[in-house]
């Protein structure tokens, strides 16, 4: 609380009490004195002594109104003093409301300079802090451009050493393909002269071996046709089968395809009774032989 209200609270204070102890010893109205106007006249009173009479009334009635005038400015004053004790306490109340109203003010004032202050000095601590952050980005990207330019010239470097690494690349490539080329073109040719000579060995041992296959299916023909048994009846007729052979010529099934039953059967049978057919040592007309198809016709 500042000084000059506490003078002005303690000036209005002592006029309040100043006029209360005004209002509390002002002096009463006086009480009009009473007169009978009417009362008997004393004859024993000479004539002229009834003048005095006159007078006291006329005076009693002078005082009385006098009193009345009194009375009302007594009255006029204690309702001033009332009135202005009023307007005092009012303006002592308006005014302790102001004092509270200024203490109030004076407290969210100071509560908001604290608040201010706490502000200030959080922008102050996050201004510090980001000055901080921005210098260490700045360290940072500083650092990192400077990292960068030493990629760049290591990168530049690298790429040409690079770029004449790849022409130097680029003209062995070219006199490889080149030589690649000639010898590509030497091994077709040889390739070809080599496929040649392939085909006409393969056209010659194919024939070789159908030869082969030929003699051996007209020997294993005749075997069968040896131990075949026959009567007059299959003159003509024929039976066509399947047999199969291990490596050593030996039956491993005779199956009947079609052909006339009787002359299958003989077939079948000779066959069998054979046990063992003539076959090649070699892999390839055995190949052709292992699983072999035959018509056997009856020879008379």
């Amino acid at each position: 609380m500042t000084i000059p209200l506490l003078l002005s609270i303690v000036l209005h204070l002592g006029i309040v009490v100043v006029l209360f102890a005004g209002f509390k010893f002002a002096p009463s109205i006086p009480e009009a004195m009473e007169v009978q106007l009417d009362a008997p006249i004393n004859e024993e009173l000479e004539p002229n002594e009834v003048e005095p009479v006159e007078k006291i009334v006329e005076a009693a009635t002078v005082d009385k109104s006098k009193i009345t005038e009194r009375a009302e400015e007594i009255r006029a004053e204690r309702k001033r003093q009332e009135d202005e004790l009023k307007a005092l306490e009012q303006r002592a109340a308006e005014a302790k409301k102001r004092r509270e109203a200024e203490q109030q003010r004076q407290r969210e004032l100071e509560k908001q300079q604290k608040l201010e202050r706490e502000r200030l000095a959080k922008e102050k601590e996050r201004a510090l802090r980001e000055q901080k952050e921005a210098e260490k980005k700045a360290a940072a990207a500083e650092e990192r451009r400077r990292k960068e330019e030493e990629a760049a010239k290591k990168a530049e470097a690298e790429r040409k050493r690079l770029e004449e690494q790849r022409k130097r690349e680029e003209e062995e490539r070219k006199r490889k393909e080149a030589e690649a080329k000639a010898k590509a073109e030497r091994e077709r040719q040889l390739q070809e002269e080599l496929e040649r000579e392939r085909q006409q060995r393969a056209a010659a041992r194919k024939r070789q071996v159908q030869s082969e296959v030929g003699k051996y299916t007209s020997l294993i023909r005749q075997t069968i046709q040896r131990q075949l048994i026959t009567d007059p009846s299959m003159r003509g007729k024929e039976c066509r089968v399947n047999i199969r052979l291990a490596s050593s010529g030996f039956v491993i099934s005779v199956t009947v395809l079609k052909g006339d039953p009787s002359v299958c059967q003989a077939a079948q049978n000779a066959v069998l009774k054979a046990g063992t057919l003539p076959v090649s040592d070699d892999p390839e007309v055995f190949a052709e032989l292992k699983d072999i198809n035959l018509t056997v016709q009856p020879e008379f």
